[in-house]
């Protein structure tokens, strides 16, 4: 079945879904045990397919990228530079050759990316289908503003700005001073090990780089989307949710379809041309059975390949990282994410460690990366939290968003 078919059957099923709630609900919003037994089981099924749709579209793009010739004619190409360092292709043989005799071989093409710390930089190749692989499983490095460092950050912001003022004819100028304030961006350090059989090493066939970035992608990405939504900025990025300002409080855990128009209308409207919300899974389940005054539900599933399912409009992303709704926690963030600032510093590194599971027939090997993240403007993400504590988020001012 294509993606275009699947979302075909997804919007199918979300009619379907849409017209049993209606049809079972009594007036006081309540259905029956077995009703919502039904009703969850088709609102599994719509989630289901949505994740079908992803990784048929990742599958796609792959499809795509490994039907692209893999060199180009020199004719084509006569002013090519030539690839040096890391970038080289002697340097991502000799790396994957020193990978496989378990770091006995290790070639004079490896000593130009040995690092400081002792491991060997990534290749560039490899590299960039590591930081690809965030990408897929990162929500917040597909959002937020990607900038690559070799030192700390100084990220400039203009805390207030020159007014226009009425003059008369002939009279005396007037002169503001314009502020500045800095935000930094440091470098925290992550790393992800995992253990591999000899025997795996010596097997020629097997596709070794691959699995090794695979694991090695999954486990720093979700360690990253943990940290960019809920990091404290000590030993760690400061997350979204502790910055951002809050818009909307509720008493209870009961989300209405109001305190979701409050929310947008609380992002001041520069900031709503590129907003979308991020939540917990378990919350969209509660916001998609909202419906607006009129009637219509607030969550419609994206029709088009690549476009986002929507709340009133605006796209909606998930994280199983973003907090679940709870008294105390933040239940949903809304705002335009590429004001968070993303500092990659320098390259990935790989590192073996041969004589720690030598008695096991294994050997280790540790991936580290340095990273940073910041919300530069707390007011452009406003958040809806529910009372009863004090998790995420700074307090907003009273501005009508406009």
């Amino acid at each position: 079945m294509t993606i275009t078919e699947m979302l075909e059957k997804r919007a199918r099923l979300w009619e379907q879904t849409k017209q049993f709630l209606n049809d079972h609900t009594d007036a006081d919003g309540k259905m029956s045990a077995a009703d919502v037994e039904a009703y969850e089981k088709m609102e599994a099924d719509i989630a289901e397919i949505g994740k079908t749709i992803d990784r048929l579209a990742k599958q796609a793009e792959m499809d795509k990228k490994l039907a692209m010739p893999t060199s180009k004619p020199l004719v084509g190409n006569p002013g090519m530079p030539e690839k040096k360092g890391t970038a080289s292709d002697e340097y991502r043989k000799a790396m994957l050759t020193a990978i496989r005799t378990k770091f006995r071989d290790v070639s004079n093409v490896l000593q130009e990316g040995i690092d400081e710390s002792g491991g060997y930089l990534v290749p560039d190749e490899y590299d960039r289908r590591l930081v690809k692989a965030l990408e897929e499983e990162n929500v917040l490095r597909g959002l937020a503003t990607i900038i690559r460092t070799s030192g700390d950050r100084k990220i400039n912001i203009a805390v207030t700005a020159p007014s226009a003022l009425w003059v008369e004819e002939g009279g005396q100028l007037t002169f503001g001073d314009a502020t500045f304030d800095q935000k930094l961006l440091d470098a925290y350090k992550l790393h992800v090990g995992i253990k591999i059989t000899e025997e795996l090493l010596a097997d020629n066939a097997f596709q070794l780089e691959d699995h090794i970035l695979t694991q090695f992608g999954r486990a720093i990405a979700n360690a990253e989307e943990d940290a960019f939504l809920n990091g404290t900025g000590i030993k760690q990025p400061s997350g979204v949710l502790k910055d951002a300002q809050v818009g909307v409080t509720i008493d209870t855990v009961d989300i209405t379809g109001d305190d979701i128009i409050d929310l947008i209308y609380k992002l001041k409207r520069p900031y709503r041309k590129k907003a979308c919300f991020i939540t917990n899974d378990s919350t969209l389940a509660v916001i998609r059975k909202l419906k607006d005054e009129n009637g219509n539900y607030l969550w419609q599933p994206g029709l088009k390949e690549n476009e986002p399912d929507r709340i009133l409009g605006y796209g909606v992303r998930t994280s199983q990282y973003a907090p679940k709704l709870a008294a105390g926690n933040v239940a949903l963030a809304f705002g335009d994410f590429s004001y968070y600032n993303i500092g990659d510093r320098g390259h990935r590194t790989l590192q073996i460690l041969k004589e720690l599971f030598a008695g096991n027939g294994m050997i280790g090997f540790v991936m580290k990366e340095r990273v940073d993240g910041l919300l530069i403007l707390p007011e452009a993400v406003q958040v809806l939290k529910v009372a009863g504590g004090s998790t995420g988020g700074t307090t907003g001012s009273e501005d009508d968003g406009e």
